[in-house]
């Protein structure tokens, strides 16, 4: 058995299909005639630019406009100029040869995304790569593997499945997949979610650890795969995929109930998104709004700062597609390790406490003003509410506030529609914002925690460095004792606002009961965990998850925490998957 991580879930059963690409042997001797390699490189880029057009088109017939935006992507990085004016300038620079150059600059661009932080930008670093080496490919005449021609039904295994790789592929026919490298982020992951498909990634070697024809198990619930198993072994999946269908379509039958427990307490479960197209997603799973729309994706996926108009029409897509449901809109949230290529920032001795989010938007006002008047105009299309990152003090939200105030006269001024009541909060992250949450309630209509930056900011761990990562506890004393701390504030006096939380946390199914017996209003995750999260809630009355609540707070540990839960939902027959 191999262990990985889970990235979608369901349990696949089928023959290995190992996906093996032709070897690249890089010319690393000086270019004979940089006119030549000029030539190759040209050549290269119409050859890339045909296969990707003709892939966005497959993609589009079968996967929608949406999932095939990727190649879009991909285009725009075979016409950006810092890109291929790169390739060109180390062509005739160091006289290297097209396809040398080509791996040198693809090779510093995937590093430069690599060492970000951030865990979407880290794996655009696959895009980058699978960019230059279909150019490399094109420029020494190696032929990619044709996936459409797969006929039996298989698991793919391949040291990572690039996007041109999963839009090509049989998809009838692909039950699974299991790789090498790749995170829950990645768009390996991500196509897998999609297409709902089970997949297990950073296996670290189960390409050499299973070849064509092999049976294989992918068991994208435990992040186990299984390669050759014993015939009792085999069966025992078998009747674990059947549970897990069953479980699966009895969740479904949710869908369109409410998030109520059993005694009539009701609660928001709403999805976190990056791009429109996420929309889709919360819907289906029987989401009723948006709980974090990450914004700074329209940045980051764009090679020039997005204007007002760009930004105001992807808001209003949301919008609309959400109809009455809250959308909360936060504001960029980038700086520090999350780096824009056309916005300069000073390379800062630590990131996570320096110039990032609402400071950042403080120092690039017209930035900040031009993203502000965006939602401003979008909110006439629906319910849209401001949430402001990064947030430390209640100085900061008034200076926010402000600006706020400054759009909505410009726009008042010019003459052009935008919701002038719209509601305005905060993203509690920072622990002094937790701390001073009764204060800060005074200036805002809601909070939203953000639980992945509170515990690292409150518990001093890098959740990335794999040395200290144990000590990242999101269900610690610690922890709970804020979140507790934010929802009381938020609903003390006469106009009682509401808590909400967007960070991982909220879709963790052991913590539901507790988030829910402290009294917390708003659940926000990914579409696929709304369903599990509302039988947990269904499942029990607010009286019995306040009892929960109140004894996880007794307790000193973190896995005292978790046993207690896990018992908990043991005694209330409530099954996890």
């Amino acid at each position: 058995m191999k262990n990985g991580i889970g990235a979608s879930p369901g349990i696949a059963i089928a023959k290995a299909f190992v996906l093996k690409h032709e070897e690249i042997i890089i010319q690393t001797e000086p270019a004979e005639s940089t006119a030549a390699e000029m030539e190759r490189l040209d050549k290269a880029l119409v050859q890339s630019k045909e296969q990707l057009g003709k892939i966005y088109e497959k993609a589009a017939q079968e996967l929608g406009e949406e999932e095939a935006r990727i190649f879009t992507a991909h285009l725009m990085v075979l016409d950006d100029p810092e890109f291929v004016g790169q390739i060109r300038e180390v062509i005739e620079g160091q006289s290297l040869a097209a396809d040398n150059a080509t791996k040198q600059v693809t090779d510093m661009f995937v590093g430069i995304f690599d060492a970000m932080e951030d865990e979407y930008m880290k794996e655009r670093a696959a895009d980058i790569r699978d960019v230059g080496g279909r150019l490399i490919r094109n420029i020494l005449g190696i032929k990619d593997p044709d996936l459409s021609t797969i006929q039996d039904e298989v698991i793919i295994i391949a040291y990572d499945l690039t996007p041109s790789d999963t839009a090509l592929m049989n998809k009838e026919k692909v039950l699974g997949f299991a790789t090498d490298i790749g995170g829950r982020t990645s768009h390996t992951a991500i196509m897998a979610r999609s297409l709902e498909i089970p997949a297990v990634l950073g296996l670290k070697d189960i390409t050499t650890g299973a070849k064509d024809g092999d049976l294989v198990i992918v068991d994208g619930n435990s992040g186990e795969v299984l390669v050759d198993p014993d015939e009792e072994t085999r069966k025992a999946y078998e009747k674990k995929q059947e549970e897990y269908l069953a479980f699966v379509e009895e969740l479904a039958q949710l869908k369109e109930l409410p998030a109520k427990t059993l005694d009539g307490t009701e609660v928001e479960l709403v999805g976190n998104i990056g791009t429109p197209k996420d929309v889709e997603g919360i819907l289906r799973n029987g989401g009723t709004g948006v709980g974090l729309y990450r914004t700074e994706f329209l940045y980051m996926d764009s090679d020039k700062m997005p204007d007002e108009e760009k930004q105001y029409k992807a808001y209003k897509e949301v919008l609309e597609s959400m109809g009455e449901h809250p959308v909360i809109i936060r504001t960029l949230d980038i700086g520090g390790d999350k780096k824009l290529p056309y916005l300069k920032l000073e390379d800062e001795m630590n990131p996570f406490l320096g110039l990032r989010a609402v400071r950042l938007c403080f120092v690039e006002e017209e930035l900040f003003k031009t993203q502000l008047r965006a939602i401003l105009r979008a909110g006439v299309y629906g319910n849209a509410h401001i949430m402001f990152p990064m947030i430390s003090n209640v100085q900061e939200v008034r200076q926010a506030k402000a600006i706020l105030e400054e759009c909505k006269e410009e726009l008042k001024k010019e003459g052009i529609s935008f919701d002038e009541n719209i509601k305005v909060g905060i993203m509690v992250e920072i622990p002094s914002a937790a701390v001073t949450a009764d204060i800060i309630a005074k200036e805002v209509d809601f909070f939203s925690i953000g639980t992945n930056d509170l515990c690292q900011y409150a518990l001093a761990v890098d959740r990335m460095n794999e040395t200290v990562s144990y000590l990242y506890q999101p269900l610690s004393p610690a922890i709970l004792r804020l979140v507790k701390m934010v929802i009381e504030a938020s609903h003390q006096g006469k106009a009682a606002k509401f808590t909400g939380m967007c960070g991982e946390l909220a879709g963790d199914p052991r913590a539901a009961l507790i988030l829910l017996g402290l009294g917390l209003d708003e659940f926000s995750m990914s579409g696929s965990s709304i369903p599990q999260i509302k039988k947990i809630i269904r499942s029990v009355s607010m009286e019995q998850a306040k009892e929960i609540a109140e004894k996880a707070l007794t307790l000193d540990t973190e896995e005292a925490v978790v046993a207690m839960v896990e018992e908990e939902l043991k005694n209330l027959d409530i099954t996890l998957m």
